[in-house]
Formats: C-alpha cells, sequence, structure tokens
C-alpha cells in the first residue's frame, strides 16, 4: 500500500469573516471549519495529517488535541501557499509516498472525492494532479490551461488570463497531489517575483511543466465540494448543504422529517428509525435519539441520551441529559446538564430540572423546579413545587423515596429527604426529615373574620 500523508493549509485569519475567531475554527454543522478537510483527509487513508498554523495556533492545536496522526508546523508568516507548504516540509521528514494538499476552509470536501482524485493520480502516474471544478461563471477563479492531450501546462489568474483562456470554465480548487519526491525536491526553489511577493503553490505545477513531468487534473463530481468560505455568507451557504447531506442521510436511514429545509442537525448525531422530527428543531452533536421517537417543533437538544418512544413537546430544551423509554417531556420544559430520566417518567410543561435522578414512572407536571435531588419510582410532584438546593454559598441535596406524593406549592428546603409512601400536603416547607408512610403539613392556621370586609367599605 502506498503511503499517504495531507498537508492543510490553516494559518490565516481570515480577515473578510470580521471576527475575533480565525476563519478556520468557526462552526459549521456542529464542528470546527478546519475539522472536515481533516476528516476527509484521514478517511481517504492520510497518516500524518500535517497542520499548517499560524493565527491563534493554541486553539488550532486544541481541536485535534490527542489525536495520533496529527502534526503541526508553524507558519509565522502568512508568504503564499507555496511557503505555507514548505513550512510542512520538516513535519514530513522521512515520509515517502503521496501527498494531499488542503485548504482548511473547504467543509464539503469529501473522503469520496479524495480517493478517487489518488486513484486517477497513481493509474496515470502523475507528478501532479490539481483537484478542478466546471463552473459555468468561473469569474475570479484561476483557470486551468491544458494542452491538446489533455494534460495541464498552467494555471492562469483572472488578471492574468487572455480573452481565450478567460473562456475556460474549468478552475483551480486550491487542492492538489503530488509525490513526496517532487515536493520536497522542487517546493523551496518557488520564487515571489509577483506584485504581492508571495510564494505561490501554482508556481510548483510551472516547475513540473518545465521538467515535462505529467501534469494532471480531476474536476470534481460536484463543483459544491470545492468551495473555499471566506465570509459568513458563505458559512452560512456551506452550513446549509452540509445541513442537506446530514438530513438526507438520516430520511434514508428511516427518520421522518417533515420539513428538512428547517431541521438543523449537527454532525455526529444518531437518531433511531420511525423517528419524527418536526421542524424548527436543532440537534446538537452527542445527542442519541432512539427509535419511534416523535420531536415536536421548536426543540433544542444537545449532549442528550433518548431512549425508544419518546416524546418531546414543542419548544422544549434538553441539554446534557439522559432519558429512558417511553418518556414525555414538556412543552416548554428544561431539562439542564446531569438530569437523568427512568421509563416512563413525564416532565411536563414549565418544568426545570437540573441534576437529578427521578426514577421508573415519575412525574412532574407543570410549574415545577427540581434541582438536585433523588426521586424514586412512581412518585407524583405537584405544580409549582420547589427544591431549595441552594443556600447562598452551597448547593444541597433532596431525596424523595418510591410512591411519594408531593402536593402543589410545596418547598423541599434541601439538605432534606422523604421518606418513600409518604404525602406532603399541599402548601407545606418541609425544612426536616419526613419519615416512611407520614404526612407532612406546615401550614399557618386559617383565620376568617366575618364582616371584615364590610368595615372596609
Amino acid at each position: 500500500m502506498v503511503s499517504l500523508a495531507s498537508i492543510v493549509l490553516a494559518a490565516g485569519k481570515g480577515t473578510r469573516m470580521k471576527s475575533g475567531l480565525i476563519k478556520v475554527l468557526h462552526p459549521v454543522a456542529g464542528l470546527p471549519m478546519i475539522a472536515w478537510p481533516v476528516a476527509a483527509a484521514r478517511d481517504a487513508g492520510s497518516d500524518p495529517i500535517v497542520l499548517v498554523i499560524g493565527h491563534q495556533a493554541n486553539a488550532v492545536q486544541g481541536v485535534f488535541r490527542g489525536a495520533a496522526d496529527i502534526r503541526c508546523a508553524m507558519q509565522e508568516e502568512q508568504l503564499g501557499t507555496g511557503h505555507a507548504v514548505a513550512c510542512a516540509l520538516d513535519a514530513l521528514a522521512g515520509f515517502h509516498g503521496t501527498v494531499l494538499i488542503l485548504c482548511g476552509d473547504t467543509p464539503l470536501l469529501r473522503s469520496e472525492t479524495l480517493k478517487a482524485m489518488l486513484a486517477f493520480h497513481r493509474n496515470n502516474q502523475a507528478a501532479i494532479t490539481v483537484l478542478t471544478a466546471l463552473l459555468e461563471d468561473p469569474y475570479g477563479y484561476g483557470r486551468v490551461v491544458r494542452d491538446n492531450s489533455g494534460r495541464v501546462t498552467r494555471i492562469v489568474e483572472q488578471k492574468d488570463a487572455d480573452p481565450e483562456e478567460q473562456k475556460i470554465c474549468e478552475i483551480n480548487s486550491g487542492i492538489y497531489c503530488m509525490e513526496s519526491d517532487f515536493l520536497f525536491n522542487n517546493i523551496r526553489g518557488i520564487g515571489n517575483d509577483n506584485a504581492q511577493g508571495e510564494y505561490y503553490l501554482t508556481d510548483l505545477l510551472a516547475i513540473a511543466v518545465r521538467k515535462e513531468l505529467n501534469c494532471l487534473a480531476l474536476p470534481a463530481a460536484d463543483a459544491e465540494e470545492i468551495m473555499g468560505v471566506n465570509d459568513r455568507v458563505q458559512l452560512a451557504e456551506a452550513a446549509a448543504i452540509l445541513r442537506r447531506r446530514i438530513n438526507r442521510e438520516h430520511m434514508l436511514n428511516g427518520v421522518t422529517m417533515i420539513d428538512p429545509d428547517r431541521t438543523y442537525i449537527d454532525h455526529g448525531v444518531s437518531i433511531g428509525a420511525d423517528t419524527t422530527i418536526h421542524p424548527g428543531c436543532r440537534i446538537g452533536k452527542g445527542t442519541v435519539i432512539g427509535e419511534g421517537c416523535e420531536i415536536e417543533g421548536e426543540v433544542s437538544i444537545s449532549g442528550c441520551r433518548i431512549g425508544d418512544d419518546c416524546h418531546i413537546k414543542a419548544a422544549s430544551v434538553l441539554e446534557e441529559s439522559e432519558l429512558g423509554e417511553d418518556v414525555a417531556i414538556g412543552p416548554m420544559a428544561h431539562l439542564r446538564p446531569g438530569t437523568s430520566l427512568g421509563n416512563n417518567v413525564k416532565i411536563g410543561n414549565f418544568v426545570e430540572t437540573k441534576k437529578i435522578v427521578m426514577g421508573k414512572g415519575s412525574k412532574a407536571s407543570h410549574l415545577t423546579y427540581l434541582g438536585d435531588a433523588e426521586i424514586g419510582c412512581n412518585v407524583n410532584i405537584g405544580c409549582g413545587t420547589i427544591t431549595c438546593n441552594y443556600d447562598g454559598v452551597n448547593k444541597h441535596r433532596t431525596v424523595i423515596g418510591d410512591d411519594v406524593f408531593i402536593g402543589s406549592d410545596v418547598q423541599l428546603v434541601a439538605p432534606v429527604s422523604v421518606g418513600r409512601n409518604s404525602l406532603v400536603a399541599a402548601g407545606t416547607t418541609v425544612t426536616i426529615d419526613v419519615p416512611p408512610d407520614s404526612l407532612a403539613i406546615s401550614r399557618i392556621p386559617q383565620v376568617n373574620k366575618d364582616g371584615w370586609r364590610l368595615k372596609k367599605k
């Protein structure tokens, strides 16, 4: 098997993004932009993958911390694409094989396209192969000029192209495949005799042509793959394309989407067959949803594990929570991180939970806050119940046993426990532990003053 390495150019700031965050770190469908071409290179068989970094280098490295196949090379000054590739040479010392050169701002590039490019490159024993695209309107792009046999003779920029060359619809993507010996021996021979004083990678192709080496071009099957992201408009366009790809894959796997164009699912989300997702939902990375679920409109889910046959009602928000099977949430409920719900649990409208464990068959139907609590099975939490878990300095836990009935408007002042099969009467403030099988009630005695209202008039 021929060795394969990749160089991913990611040193630039991306000033047209008008952001304090460098371009390649902007999120696209749940991943930093640079993670997409890196994943494509990895899936195509690259090892190692060298990231050429500059601006916000530590942040870029942090995206891939712990990845054994990632190496980094610093480009202190951004002096052009040729200079960037030259900066990667030390990181590839001793490597022999084929090198892919990719751009960190091309999140739409597929590994299938890279594999096809590699096969074409190797089958034709090329020194350089450039990935191209055929555009109806190629204005602004560098044109790929071929000879009568189809070999590439040069790449000419828009401003330098003559009228005939400007009619060419095949454009340069900036993505290359080349043999390591040719790359290592010639990259430092690129000059910077141009208006910008930069070292351009396209000059490497000119060197190969002068040496009468085989230089080829392969058009991508889908031109959108080579789209670079330079501003927020293109960022949104790329994200929309990736979401369509993600949604299509889920639908082919048995998920129903009422309106795919208004369904926002991040990369890496898992959804079981026969689950239905309504418009306006956002499902973030790290989420696993089981089979036969219904996710109503405008729901936001991130980092959750949701069992089979669950019903998440409209406008609910779920964060880093775990749900068993046949759980009902909402509408307009909020599950904060650390929520763990057993099978057949119901969390109703305007209920908020945080760091709780709730056993099978328990329910809190409306207008309730449950935080830092352990709640048993078959517990009923009445409307307006609050676990008072914070004393201004520390958080404290509430423990509620199985088969407990909590009446409406109850305050449980933690740390406190309620024993199994007990009943806490409506309006009670619980400040001491309640034994099992008991009634807890604390109310100020009611006083009726006859005629009081008439006297006030």
